[in-house]
């Protein structure tokens, strides 16, 4: 099971470990990604913050999502609906970081465990949704973390209830491809492993398990 604790957890490691870096360029590419870290930062942010709207609903259709309004502030960034502004510095970036995660976790710990809400991967709980914000933040930290130059590597527990949540098939049966952070990253189409090649199209399951 994933938890509100375990979205703080995420989250206030990914800030942490951004913190090390908070007075370098954040415009560089995050990893192989077309985004720059700072957009992928606010891309984490605004998840968090999306799956803490769309759970917090009473009744939210189960078929379309909040409609919050968005833009992108180029043609190749993200759909933000949360962002900052260009004068920002990399710390307030940070507590916008922070704050989404906060509010995410405060939805799922309060939200009745029968809740269920729209996702494009499948119509999930509070735990589903904790665990994609906890996803969300624990790979997309790995793609800034490659562009800055940031070691980066989770909890292996966190990781592996992770998979066991959003990723049933992989978790059942890649046990011998090394650490469940290993797996998670290919499990996500970020590295290839030995005679696994790299996934390309992937998504995960986001509906309760039965």
């Amino acid at each position: 099971m994933i938890s509100a604790s375990d979205v703080r957890t995420a989250v206030s490691l990914a800030a942490g470990t951004l913190r090390a870096a908070a007075g370098q360029d954040w415009r560089v590419p995050a990893g192989d990604l077309t985004w720059s870290c700072r957009e992928t930062v606010e891309h984490i942010a605004d998840d968090l913050f999306a799956y803490a709207g769309q759970l917090a609903v009473e009744g939210t259709p189960s078929s379309s999502s909040v409609p919050f309004g968005w833009r992108r502030n180029r043609p190749e960034g993200p759909a933000l609906t949360i962002y900052v502004e260009e004068t920002t510095d990399n710390e307030g970036l940070l507590q916008v970081l922070e704050s989404s995660g906060g509010l995410l976790a405060a939805v799922v710990a309060v939200a009745p465990p029968e809740r269920r809400a729209f996702h494009p991967y499948g119509v999930s709980d509070p735990a589903g949704f904790a665990a994609m914000g906890v996803v969300e933040t624990l790979v997309h930290m790995h793609d800034v973390a490659a562009g800055l130059g940031l070691p980066w590597s989770p909890p292996e527990d966190l990781c592996d209830r992770s998979l066991r949540r959003l990723f049933r098939d992989v978790a059942a049966t890649t046990t011998c491809l090394g650490s469940r952070w290993t797996t998670l990253l290919w499990a996500t189409g970020r590295l290839e492993l030995p005679g696994r090649p790299r996934r390309e199209n992937w998504k995960w399951d986001g509906t309760p398990a039965t």
